[in-house]
């Protein structure tokens, strides 16, 4: 009962963990995180993707297979879903099948320059495979069935694959002999043990003992031989010798050719390459665009002043674009490196707006990373830069909401209204709305609850006019905190006044009345301080009873966001 038992956390939190492990390469431990959101939102087809390509990278891959499919189940349009499981087909062998789904994916996204390499690779595979089209012959029979005969030799090679015969092993010894630099470039490091497993093979007295299950070790050594004879063809395939000594000679080509490039063939190179970076990590690409990038500057950085007139500041921007990916990919302090670099280019080379950039961009990774004073300074750099007011609200709100986090309300609540002011000027209903709740939120920090309740109304009215319904219930629960609070607080008051005025040590003698009209006027402001204190009590309780039924409507949701009380952040 306790292994079925929800695990302690929440499904947004065991993703974005299993998601930073997945990018950091411990795939294990990422797993085991992708397991328990499973657990809390079982056949979430985000979710399936993520542990399919765990899976994928720990080389299981029928268990990546099964996660690519489950995330299609519901719904055969799901690009990533078509995606993860063309990967899978693919590293398994199966070109054709692979082929199948990155033409699929390609037809629904064809903006996804993924689906496309997809396609380029596994055509290129099953022509090392099977030779070019115009040199293999097909002969039509009436039985000629792609698949079932696919199925026919896939189970003809497992059954090969279970045990070596003695016809198998006179026919290995007249096998051709692989060259073994080929052998070598092929297999890598697991050349090594090849080399050991033939090294066993000579020991005729080794070979003819048996295991204490009762298995032969000539069997166990031969099927290992055998195994990586298999993946050496399998690897061969996908990429020949022939195949990589050709890339390396076009590269080349390229390389001499790129050097003599025409200034016009320059600037659409330059462009292009921008384009795909862009799109790259648009696309949920970051890891691609990020190598495209420093490709694409490595280039740049080889080319002359007078090949390439803005070289400084395409250097600069190339290290932004690098920096966003990499922020993307959880590498917070490469990526706050990478910025750094395009602020010192900016400035080497005076370039205002680039020095703008890079200065917003460095203060996202400090807000990211939790140094909210070193983002504070770096953004308030940047203020006097700011050209729009749209551009001026965002900037003044983040600034606010890192001194909230500092807990400096009254600098937040500062900020919110020059947010508030910006976000009127430009007349964006969105972002007044993002003021607003920042400044309510300073407020019943500093304890002016009536304040914020105003406030929060008014945000309250914002969010309907934009038809944000989960910005409207997150307010909902945030005035009726704050009345709660406000109530509490006239209550405290009153007892306070009430035990002062009771108290038998009070001494009325020294209170002497020297005028009365003074002694009018006291009284008046007393009963006029009771009244006021009597109607706030009853606006907050008025204001309660108004929106009860929507909290009480919204219950359901509020559990749903975490029990977020009196922040009011969800609206964002």
């Amino acid at each position: 009962a306790a292994a079925d038992a929800a695990p302690a956390g929440t499904f947004p939190s065991f993703m974005a963990e299993g998601t930073l492990l997945c990018r950091r390469g411990e795939y294990g431990k990422a797993l085991a995180y992708f397991n328990n959101a499973l657990k809390l939102r079982a056949g979430d087809k985000h979710c399936l993707v993520a542990r399919s390509k765990c899976y994928l990278k720990l080389g299981d891959t029928e268990n990546s297979l099964k996660d690519a499919e489950a995330s299609l189940q519901n719904d055969k349009t799901f690009s990533k879903g078509l995606y993860q499981k063309a990967e899978t087909l693919y590293t398994m062998g199966d070109f054709e099948f692979a082929l199948v789904f990155y033409h699929r994916g390609y037809r629904l996204r064809p903006e996804l320059q993924k689906f496309r390499l997809g396609i380029e690779k596994s055509q290129e595979a099953i022509v090392n495979c099977i030779g070019s089209p115009s040199s293999v012959k097909l002969e039509n029979k009436e039985d000629l069935c792609f698949i079932s005969r696919q199925a026919e030799n896939k189970k003809a090679n497992q059954k090969l694959q279970i045990k070596l015969t003695k016809d198998q092993k006179r026919t290995r010894k007249q096998e051709p002999v692989r060259n073994p630099k080929t052998e070598r470039q092929l297999l890598g490091e697991l050349y090594a043990d090849k080399a050991y497993l033939e090294k066993l093979l000579r020991d005729e007295d080794l070979m003819e003992s048996s295991t204490k299950q009762g298995i032969k070790v000539a069997d166990l050594v031969l099927s290992g031989i055998s195994y990586l004879d298999t993946r050496s063809e399998f690897w061969q395939q996908q990429k020949p010798i022939y195949a990589r000594v050709r890339e390396r000679k076009l590269r080349q080509q390229r390389w001499i050719r790129d050097k003599k490039r025409k200034p016009a063939e320059v600037g659409k190179y330059i462009v292009k390459s921008m384009e795909d970076i862009d799109m790259l990590l648009t696309g949920d690409s970051p890891e691609e665009s990020c190598k495209k990038a420093e490709r694409v500057l490595k280039t740049i950085q080889g080319w002359s002043a007078d090949e390439v007139p803005n070289k400084n500041e395409l250097i600069g921007n190339l290290h932004s674009c690098i920096g966003n990916a990499q922020l993307e990919m959880g590498q917070m302090e490469a990526a706050l490196q990478s910025h750094k670099m395009d602020l010192e280019f900016a400035r080497q080379n005076n370039l205002p707006d680039a020095v703008s950039r890079a200065l917003d961009n460095i203060g996202r990774v400090y807000a990211r990373i939790g140094k909210f004073q070193q983002a504070i300074d770096t953004w308030e750099e940047k203020i006097p830069m700011a050209k729009s007011s749209l551009e001026k609200t965002w900037l003044f709100h983040e600034i606010g909401r890192c001194y909230l986090e500092l807990n400096k309300a009254e600098a937040a609540q500062n900020y919110g209204e020059k947010s508030l002011q910006s976000a009127d000027e430009e007349g964006d209903v969105e972002w007044q709305l993002h003021a607003t709740v920042l400044a309510a939120q300073a407020q019943v920090k500093l304890k002016d609850y009536r304040s914020a309740i105003m406030n929060f109304e008014k945000a309250l009215e914002k969010a309907k006019l934009i038809h944000n319904e989960a910005a409207q219930k997150a307010i909902i629960i945030a005035l009726d905190d704050v009345s709660k609070s406000f109530i509490e607080e006239l209550n405290e008051r009153r007892e306070e006044t009430t035990i002062a005025f009771s108290s038998p040590d009070y001494d009325f003698s020294n209170e002497s009345i020297k005028d009365d009209n003074l002694e009018d006027r006291g009284e008046s402001e007393q009963s006029t301080e009771n009244h006021d204190d009597e109607k706030q009590e009853e606006d907050a309780k008025t204001h309660r009873e108004e929106h009860g039924g929507n909290k009480e409507g919204g219950k359901e949701e509020e559990k749903e966001s975490g029990g977020e009380k009196g922040r009011g952040r969800e609206q964002e």
